[in-house]
């Protein structure tokens, strides 16, 4: 047993090896196939990033009047962290308000001047209140609509951000749905290029399977060597895109983070480098022994 599965094992890298036009072509195809892959990969990664990022910046805002002490704001506080929907609730006094507005406008001469001439702060306090899912601020905003704390309110934002929120919701949905067709699409196409270009590199060995055949050997035997070379082709091939996407992740990093701050490209790709390459080693096998295995099927009927 040790034995045939050793001349299987040889076959199957002489085969390899034989056909070295077939072999770089047909490598050439998986290796753009799993470029595609790990291009999905880090597509998704992108844009759950940018709208992580984009939910981060959305949020209600309930302001308070000037009257309202801090203890019942916080009372208030703790009373919206209870909901379900609420994923957190950010306290800002007056005073933090106002050193928030300074700093913001410390280029501002003029406001700089208005604010030394008050003599009051004509900031509110206020709560940040940041939902799980965008869908879920309507909820939040119609407890706070009927909540018995609501005399204390001056101003809630809901109503000047409810488009923007209704359309972050829509892109989510629409970006991950969106995401999943085409992660489909792309690998059945990756799938049907990798299958008819080894049914080909197959094809121009079909009259040596006859022999194989005539001389009673095995369909196990038989297939044995082009499920190895299948192998080969996802391991190298996996390898091989690794190593093609290391400069282009590179060279792209810094634009990415012009458009998403928050997101440095380079840096996740070498952190995550040994999950991608498993990813690629197991979709480049997976593909190549599949192909190879269905391939291989019409010239093993009697």
């Amino acid at each position: 047993m040790l034995t045939t599965l050793f001349r299987i094992i040889k076959y199957g890298f002489l085969g390899f090896w034989r056909n070295g036009w077939l072999s770089t072509a047909t490598l050439s195809i998986i290796v753009l196939a799993l470029l595609v892959f790990e291009g999905l990969i880090i597509s998704n990664v992108l844009t759950k990033t940018a709208l992580t990022s984009l939910q981060e910046k959305i949020d209600i805002s309930v302001y308070f009047k000037s009257n309202t002490s801090e203890d019942d704001i916080l009372k208030i506080k703790k009373s919206l962290e209870s909901l379900a929907e609420v994923k957190g609730v950010e306290y800002i006094s007056r005073d933090r308000a106002l050193e928030i507005f300074k700093e913001r406008h410390k280029d501002d001469p003029t406001i700089t001047q208005s604010l030394e001439e008050l003599k009051e702060n004509p900031l509110l306090a206020s709560l940040n209140i940041k939902a799980h899912n965008p869908k879920e601020y309507v909820t939040i905003a119609d407890h706070l609509e009927k909540a018995d704390f609501k005399v204390w309110f001056e101003k809630v934002t809901y109503a000047q951000n409810a488009i923007v929120i209704e359309r972050l919701g829509r892109i989510i949905d629409t970006a991950e749905k969106g995401g999943l067709i085409l992660i489909i699409f792309l690998a059945l196409i990756a799938v049907l290029i990798t299958f008819n270009t080894i049914r080909l590199a197959i094809y121009s060995s079909r009259e040596e399977i006859g022999i194989m055949r005539l001389v009673g050997a095995s369909n196990s035997f038989i297939r044995g060597p082009y499920v190895v070379e299948g192998i080969i082709y996802g391991l190298v091939a996996g390898i091989l895109s690794v190593i093609i996407a290391l400069p282009i992740i590179y060279f792209v990093s810094p634009y990415v983070k012009i458009f998403i701050s928050e997101m440095n490209l380079w840096l996740y790709f070498t952190s995550n480098l040994i999950g991608i390459l498993g990813y690629q080693l197991l979709f480049g096998v997976g593909l190549g022994v599949i192909s190879s295995v269905i391939a291989i099927r019409k010239y093993l009927r009697i």
